[in-house]
C-alpha cells in the first residue's frame, strides 16, 4: 500500500485535528487509499517544533518550514498556520511538486487565493482545502436528497454560524482580530464555511447585500502566540490596541439559479457555541441542519400524508454517506474529529487517483470572492454583484 509522507506547517489546534486525521483514517476507511506517514513538523522555534513532534506523532520537529518543502522525502505539505503566511507556504510547496492541503480560508483576500490556485494548478499537484464541516455525513445526505429533486425546486437558503468565544471584551488580541494577519474576522474565520454549504447545497452566488459591524473595537495585548480562542485567561489592567476586523455580518444573498438568501455569522453571540446551521426550502419540501446536534438531519416533504406533515429527524449511521467507515450505529456519535478523518480520506483517495478532490482551491478562491465582495458591500450599502476575476483584472483594480 502506497506511503504518502506528510510535512505538517503549524503545530497548533489545527495541527492536532490534522494529525489525528492522519493517525486515524486508516482505521476507519481500511483498506486505505494511502497510508499517510507524519513525517516533519514545523513550528517557529525549535523547542516549540520538538514539543509539536512528540505531541502530534511527527517524526522529527523543525523550525523553519523551508525545510519541509525542501525535503525531497515529503510528498505532502499540510497548512495550519495563520492566515498571512498561506499564499507564502502554497506556493512554494506548488513549485517543489508537492501536493497541498491547507486550512481555511484560502487566503485573506480573492486576489491572494488566485495566486494559490494558480499555482497549483501550473504544478499539477492535489489541493484541498479544509472547509471540513462539508463532509458531515447529514449535510452529505442534504445534497443527496437536493440531487434527486425531494425539495424540488430550491427558493430559499438560511445560513448561520454563530460562537461566542470572542464576545467578552477581555479576550486577548490574538491574531483573528488583526486585519494584516487575518484579512477579515467572523466574515472568514467562520462566514466563510457558511459560504462554502451554501455554494456545495444551492450553487454559485450571483450578489450579495450585507452589513458588518464591529462590537468591541480594542482588546488586551497577549504575551503569548499561541491561538487558545475562548479557552485562555481573561486579560485586564494590562496595553490594549485596536481590532480592525469585524466582530459580525449579515447579508442577504441572490444565487444564480435564481434562489435567494440570507447569511449571519458573529463571535460575539453569547450562548452560542458552534452554532452552525442552514434551512433550505423548496419547492417540494424542506431541510434543516444543526452542526452542535451533528447526527440529525431534519427533513420535511410536501407530498407526506396530511396527518403527518412536519419535520422528521434522520439520524446519520453506516447506511449514509461516508456512514460505512464510521460507526457501525445510527446517532452513535461522531464528532469534529470524525469530519478530519473523512476530509484526510477524500484528500488521499484524490491523491491516490491522480485528481481533484471538493472542495479544492478552486473552491477557496470563489469563497473569497463572495467574501471579498461581502466587505464590499458593507461599506458601500449597496447590491454587490458577484463575478470570479483574472489575475490581470484584479491587479488593474488594485492600481485604479
Amino acid at each position: 500500500m502506497h506511503r504518502l509522507n506528510v510535512g505538517m506547517i503549524g503545530g497548533g489546534f489545527m495541527g492536532k485535528a490534522h494529525a489525528l486525521a492522519y493517525a486515524a483514517m486508516p482505521m476507519f476507511f481500511w483498506p486505505a487509499p494511502a497510508i499517510p506517514i507524519r513525517h516533519t513538523i514545523a513550528d517557529v522555534s525549535d523547542e516549540l517544533a520538538d514539543d509539536a513532534a512528540n505531541r502530534l506523532g511527527f517524526a522529527k520537529g523543525v523550525s523553519d518550514w523551508r525545510r519541509v518543502i525542501d525535503d525531497p522525502e515529503i510528498h505532502i505539505v499540510d497548512i495550519v498556520t495563520p492566515n498571512n503566511s498561506h499564499a507564502e507556504i502554497a506556493i512554494a510547496a506548488a513549485q517543489a511538486g508537492k501536493h497541498v492541503i491547507c486550512e481555511k480560508p484560502l487566503g485573506r483576500t480573492a486576489a491572494e487565493a488566485l495566486m494559490m490556485l494558480e499555482a497549483v494548478e501550473a504544478a499539477g499537484v492535489t489541493h484541498m482545502v479544509a472547509f471540513n464541516y462539508r463532509h458531515t455525513p447529514a449535510v452529505v445526505l442534504a445534497r443527496k436528497i437536493i440531487e434527486e429533486g425531494r425539495i424540488g425546486t430550491i427558493r430559499n437558503f438560511r445560513g448561520t454560524y454563530l460562537q461566542d468565544w470572542s464576545a467578552d471584551p477581555d479576550g486577548p488580541l490574538s491574531w483573528r482580530f488583526q486585519k494584516k494577519i487575518a484579512g477579515s474576522g467572523a466574515l472568514g474565520d467562520i462566514a466563510t464555511h457558511v459560504i462554502d454549504m451554501a455554494r456545495y447545497l444551492v450553487g454559485e452566488i450571483a450578489a450579495v447585500s450585507a452589513v458588518a459591524r464591529t462590537y468591541i473595537t480594542e482588546r488586551p495585548i497577549q504575551n503569548s502566540g499561541t491561538d487558545k480562542l475562548g479557552a485562555g485567561p481573561k486579560l485586564s489592567g494590562v496595553p490594549k490596541a485596536a481590532v480592525d476586523v469585524d466582530d459580525e455580518i449579515m447579508t442577504l444573498i441572490r444565487f444564480q439559479d435564481g434562489a435567494v438568501g440570507s447569511l449571519e455569522a458573529t463571535r460575539n453571540a453569547f450562548g452560542r457555541n458552534n452554532y452552525l446551521t442552514f434551512e433550505i426550502h423548496g419547492s417540494a419540501g424542506s431541510i434543516f441542519f444543526n452542526y452542535e446536534r451533528r447526527d440529525e438531519l431534519q427533513v420535511m416533504f410536501a407530498d407526506d400524508p396530511a396527518d403527518r406533515r412536519g419535520f422528521r429527524t434522520i439520524y446519520t449511521g453506516p447506511a449514509h454517506p461516508h456512514g460505512d467507515g464510521l460507526w457501525p450505529i445510527p446517532a452513535l456519535g461522531i464528532g469534529y474529529g470524525e469530519t478530519k478523518i473523512i476530509e484526510c480520506h477524500l484528500f488521499m483517495t484524490a491523491i491516490a487517483e491522480g485528481r481533484q478532490p471538493s472542495p479544492n482551491f478552486r473552491d477557496g478562491y470563489l469563497n473569497e470572492v463572495v467574501a471579498d465582495a461581502i466587505l464590499a458591500s458593507s461599506e458601500t450599502g449597496i447590491w454587490t454583484d458577484i463575478r470570479a476575476q483574472s489575475r490581470n483584472e484584479i491587479a488593474a483594480e488594485h492600481k485604479r
